[in-house]
This record gives C-alpha cells, sequence and structure tokens, in this order.
C-alpha cells in the first residue's frame, strides 16, 4: 500500500464545492488519509494552484502533524500552533491559516499534497512553502496528492 490521500467533500479531478473558496464560507476541507510509510514520524500538508496567474500561489500549509493523525476536520482554525503541536505557515496572502480557491477568471487546479516525514521539522510557526520544502529536503519517505479544480461564477 502507498499512502493516500482523500476528502469526503470532493474526488480527484473534480471541483471543490463552493463552501470551501472565497464564494463560500472560505473553510478548509475535510481531509483524510491512509497508509503511511513505515517510520513516518510527521506529517505536513501544502495546498497550492498551480494555474495563478503571477505563478504558484500557496493556499495553506500545515506541517509537525503527528504521526497517529489520519486526517485533518473540516474548518480548521487559523492557528499558528495547534493543540497536538502542529504548525501553520504562511500562505500567499501572508497569512497564517487556509485561504480557499479564489481563482480571477477561469479554471484554476488545486492541489492538495500531503507528505510523510521520517522526522518532524525544526522550523517555527508561519514559514512560507519555499521554507518548508527546504525544511523537508531529505526527509520524505511518500507523497499523496489530490487536485480538485474550481471555477468562479459569474
Amino acid at each position: 500500500m502507498t499512502l493516500q490521500l482523500t476528502s469526503p467533500a470532493f474526488t480527484q479531478g473534480n471541483p471543490i464545492p463552493a463552501i470551501y473558496t472565497c464564494s463560500g464560507r472560505n473553510i478548509s476541507p475535510p481531509l483524510a488519509w491512509s497508509d503511511p510509510p513505515a517510520g513516518t514520524q510527521g506529517f505536513a500538508l501544502i495546498v497550492d494552484d498551480p494555474d495563478a496567474p503571477g505563478g504558484t500561489w500557496t493556499h495553506w500549509l500545515i506541517y509537525n502533524l503527528s504521526s497517529t493523525e489520519t486526517g485533518l476536520s473540516e474548518g480548521l482554525q487559523p492557528l499558528e500552533r495547534f493543540g497536538d503541536g502542529s504548525l501553520s505557515g504562511k500562505n500567499s496572502w501572508g497569512k497564517i491559516g487556509y485561504g480557499g480557491p479564489c481563482p480571477p477568471s477561469g479554471t484554476h487546479r488545486y492541489f492538495f499534497k500531503l507528505y510523510a516525514l521520517d522526522r518532524l521539522l525544526s522550523i517555527p510557526s508561519g514559514a512560507n512553502a519555499a521554507q518548508l520544502v527546504q525544511a523537508m529536503e531529505g526527509h520524505i519517505l511518500g507523497t499523496a496528492e489530490l487536485m480538485g479544480t474550481y471555477r468562479k461564477q459569474p
């Protein structure tokens, strides 16, 4: 088995419901994962949009999720540090927490990328995507991806 990432809110390649976007409540969708590789000590999640006009736009960063976690609930609060020790990074808006899909035009793809890591990361909350990717270098045991799409209705 390999690491799997799913959501009860949408399936691979299909539209993300408006509730999870700037057109709705802009809350994080529920996520679930299974079958982490042996030796997993923690997880990191990066959500981004490679179709953004100015280049890849980061919508959500969360890391140092416990190896015993099997998912994230809907509507996770924008906290720097959670009770379980997991941390939030800054999205491309410069804010902590989830920022939902909000494309200026057309249909965009949103990649939810889960990383199984061989250790917890030694970076503070508020890291940006580049800092998180650098901290994960050499520590990724496995990855899983879930892609959803979104197009704002006129």
